[in-house]
């Protein structure tokens, strides 16, 4: 396996591991507590990573984390979370896959990544094939709910790019720089929650083992994962990975629940996970660098390097 094919590997393991929260959430924790979920996915897991790391941001990195920690946790938990409130599931995770052409766009924009052809049409397949696992005939549409999602989606692909064009700062690790961000975006889910949903639900022994999954294994190490193969990977080879997410709760609810996996839900998986694999056979990336201070002005970088460090 060569080494980019293992970062590709390792960072799929993120969005596959999110495909299992909707089986957690409805089959382990309390109901209707969607921002108590968010804040408990969060805060717990960035607290113990600041814990492990000992690091804290310094200089501009206090408002860089405090705005990849709201676009990648604190907006986007809340805006997913009341999506998923408002629309069916498999609306909402049709208008959620629209991430990719966000990211092509703002990839353009802020990284000079020029659209391609092929990026273009992975990222229409990508939504096609989620719309056939996930959508059903008739499904409703609410205009809060869509637009909630549609945010949430462009809130997430601009942390994706941001986290892309400012790297981190010298000498910090990526588990730090996860910690960062999963920690600013619990804190500002906590007042919200807080004011929307109350005083925490009473846990029992079931909810206290979903809570520790979603923070540990599903937040912590896939977020990790995650922002690791932003470094290495391109913007969009990244996102392109997201239908993984829907695809495995699709498989999730057919071996755990009995949901039913017609031909067109198989159709619509070979799609979505075809174009998740070519979207990852683009050509090397420019790797985007930390800034640095030299001479008392800030110089940022961006070499022509590999996608992965050797």
């Amino acid at each position: 396996m060569s080494r980019k094919a293992a970062v590709v590997a390792l960072t799929a393991l993120a969005p596959i591991s999110w495909g299992s929260t909707y089986f957690v959430t409805t089959e382990f924790l309390p109901p209707d507590r969607p921002l108590f979920t968010g804040l408990m996915r969060a805060l717990p897991a960035g607290l113990l990573l600041l814990a492990l790391t000992r690091k804290l941001p310094q200089g501009a990195w206090w408002w860089k984390a405090a705005v990849l920690g709201a676009l990648n946790i604190g907006a986007f938990f809340p805006l997913l979370f009341l999506a998923a409130y408002r629309l069916p599931g498999g609306v909402a995770a049709v208008v959620g896959s629209v991430g990719p052409l966000f990211v092509v766009g703002l990839a353009a924009l802020l990284l000079g990544d020029r659209p391609t052809a092929r990026s273009l049409l992975t990222a229409v397949a990508a939504a096609f094939g989620v719309s056939l696992v996930v959508l059903k005939a008739g499904a409703a549409l609410d205009l809060v709910g869509v637009i909630a999602g549609l945010l949430s989606a462009l809130s997430m692909s601009a942390g994706v790019v941001l986290t892309k064009r400012w790297g981190r700062p010298e000498g910090v690790g990526a588990l730090a720089l996860t910690g960062w961000q999963l920690t600013a975006g619990g804190l500002i889910i906590l007042p919200v929650a807080a004011l929307a949903e109350g005083a925490p639900p009473a846990l029992d022994s079931t909810g206290l083992l979903g809570y520790a999954y979603l923070a540990f294994g599903n937040t912590a190490i896939s977020y990790f994962l995650w922002f690791r193969g932003i470094e290495r990977l391109s913007a969009s080879s990244v996102t392109l990975l997201g239908p993984l997410s829907p695809i495995t709760a699709a498989v999730v609810g057919w071996v755990a629940l009995g949901q039913a996996l017609g031909p067109v839900q198989l159709v619509g998986m070979a799609i979505a996970f075809g174009a998740t694999l070519v979207g990852q056979l683009g050509p090397r990336t420019p790797r985007s660098f930390s800034s640095t201070e030299r001479n008392g002005q800030k110089l940022s970088m961006d070499l022509e390097v590999s996608p992965v460090r050797r």
